[in-house]
């Protein structure tokens, strides 16, 4: 799916999740909506000869969806209309134009400083940017340079949530904004990219435009001078410069002792000096700041334009699952259990089966492994389970909250299965045993918040967070 249906997609899911009372869409507006989108893909799938697809009909859903929440609601309408994205980065190119161009006026208007400190500025940055370019890439974790807000504003366009808004609605958009600024980062990273690219190279354009305009009605007197600088070094330093521009462009060098005729102090000057040291200076600023930043752009541009088209969004969570298989567009779900330390009666068997179900849609099917003993090796306890099976949805690991977790025992069990790349493989932590013994104590919440929070930092340690359930009452909590 594109960028747009994405965004629509992952408001209405955001929406859907925050409004678990269905106070702001209610379940017949819901089964309307996915009947209605039903219908529409495959009339859009007839129209181009195609077949249906899960991105049809979720693009037909969430239009539905939308369309009636904006019936519903002004500010809703109105923060949907407003959410159009980075717009304003489109300005930045030609703002850097203007600047560019203006650049060059702070200087003496009726002659060209070899020394030019605003041109050697836009060159040493420029160089310095490729530079910190390179490290970059090698840099394992890249925290950016744009703040989160700032994230949020480029990503969705909305400063701040509309304040007329129920309380389920308020709290749906601000998960989506949470949400999309998420999901949309590579996007913003590439248009950020682009933007800055494109606005390096529109300042040197700027700059040099400046230099041949200004020269057009004014006869520049070319020179330079230097509190610290004798003519030798200077001559180095606009060899070193000029010297590629010089070769790819074919313009004429200098010696030593033009340059220092060049001084300002000298009175001799010829007339029409400038010119070769525009062209210089111009030719410097095409070869070193504007091709490449061109380059640099056209690639920031594919690679946007890449995720515009074809915007990556997890199809395979429960979310997604669950209306695909209503809508017939998807192979049932298979939820595998592997049970470490932890009994399995028949009330936690209904509740697994109806985890599943919530996760993966009415069709789904739950395959229940027998339980793994403590201490006991991975590799024994698994040894007739094909942990490859394409047909297995997801992979859950099933703890007890009452377990202590422990790094030789369960850290073990799950770092085999991390090792043979389970495919979809999360851990779930049931609480149901734990609250019915302590949560009914003093600092019975107070317990089961800590051993939650123990649980938690123990499997993002090793690789897989874990997720609570109640396999009691599975429907408590948000499917994995």
């Amino acid at each position: 799916m594109n960028e747009q249906v994405a965004r629509n997609v992952t408001l209405v899911r955001a929406i859907e999740s925050s409004d678990a009372g269905r106070e702001i869409l209610s379940d017949d507006d819901r089964m309307y909506a996915s009947r209605s989108a039903k219908e529409l893909a495959q009339w859009q799938a007839a129209d181009s000869a195609s077949q249906v697809t899960v991105d049809h009909f979720l693009q037909q859903r969430s239009e539905q969806l939308i369309k009636r929440l904006s019936e519903r609601s002004t500010a809703f309408a109105s923060f949907y209309k407003r959410m159009n994205g980075p717009r304003l980065l489109a300005l930045l190119p030609l703002v850097s134009l203007l600047l560019g161009f203006a650049l060059d006026r702070i200087a003496d208007p009726h002659r060209v400083d070899l020394l030019s400190a605003p041109l050697l500025a836009i060159l040493a940055w420029n160089i310095l940017a490729y530079l910190i370019m390179l490290v970059w890439l090698f840099v394992p974790r890249r925290t950016g340079w744009v703040s989160d807000s700032m994230k949020r504003r480029l990503a969705t366009g909305i400063a701040a949530l509309p304040r007329k808004l129920p309380q389920g609605m308020s709290a749906g958009l601000a998960q989506f904004v949470g949400e999309w600024t998420a999901l949309s980062e590579p996007l913003l990273r590439s248009r950020l990219a682009r933007t800055m690219h494109l606005s390096a190279a529109m300042f040197a354009i700027g700059a040099i435009a400046s230099l041949y305009v200004r020269g057009l009605m004014t006869e520049y007197v070319a020179g330079w001078e230097s509190t610290f600088l004798g003519a030798p070094q200077v001559h180095a330093i606009l060899s070193w410069l000029f010297t590629p521009a010089m070769i790819v462009f074919g313009l004429p060098g200098f010696s030593e002792s033009q340059v220092a005729a060049l001084h300002f102090s000298q009175q001799a000057q010829s007339a029409g000096g400038g010119r070769l040291w525009v062209h210089l200076y111009a030719a410097t600023l095409i070869l070193l700041v504007v091709l490449p930043r061109f380059v640099l752009a056209a690639i920031a541009h594919l690679r946007a334009m890449r995720l515009e088209r074809r915007f990556p969004i997890a199809l395979d969570l429960p979310y997604f699952r669950k209306f695909a298989d209503q809508a017939g567009l998807a192979e049932p779900g298979v939820l595998r259990v592997l049970p470490y330390s932890f009994s399995v009666d028949e009330g936690r068997d209904k509740g697994l089966a109806s985890l599943a179900e919530l996760m993966f849609g009415e069709r789904s099917r739950m395959i229940l492994r027998p339980a793994c003993g403590y201490g006991e090796d991975p590799a024994e306890a698994l040894r007739g389970v094909d942990l490859a099976d394409a047909s297995v949805t997801s992979t859950a690991i099933l703890f007890g909250l009452s377990a202590t977790p422990e790094r030789e025992a369960h850290g073990a069990f799950i770092d085999f299965l991390v090792r043979a790349k389970v495919r979809g493989l999360k851990v779930l932590v049931d609480e149901a045993g734990y609250v019915e013994r302590i949560g009914a104590q003093p600092d019975g919440e107070r317990r089961v918040a800590e051993r939650v929070h123990l649980w938690r930092q123990f499997c993002d340690y090793h690789g897989v967070p874990a997720t609570l359930v109640n396999l009691e009452h599975p429907e408590k909590y948000p499917p994995p």
